[in-house]
């Protein structure tokens, strides 16, 4: 395949900037004209406000957490990288 068929660096960035603007993703092109069908595909798709991943994270680590799967206090120790399930290997130095 000709180097000339390939997506222009142009063809590219704007894929990029209309996947972010539109919040969705897409598959790398390999000719300029599956650029073109997607670069189609992506402006026929509404915009999506930027602060609307932010407020989708936000709500799944503020959503309640239930039923018997959920991690209790009381389960675990210590904060971050350094926590442990209370009995752990690590607490009881048992092997495990």
């Amino acid at each position: 395949m000709p180097t000339d068929h390939k997506p222009s660096a142009k063809q590219q960035a704007y894929l990029r900037s209309l996947a972010q603007k539109t919040g969705t993703s897409f598959t790398a092109p390999k000719t300029k004209a599956q650029a073109s069908r997607e670069i189609d595909r992506l402006k026929a798709l509404a915009s999506s406000p930027r602060h609307e991943p932010n407020n989708d994270r936000t709500a799944i680590q503020n959503a309640p957490r239930g039923g018997s799967a959920r991690v209790r206090d009381e389960e675990i120790e210590g904060h971050g990288s350094k926590a442990h399930w209370k009995g752990s290997a690590l607490e009881t130095g048992a092997d495990y």
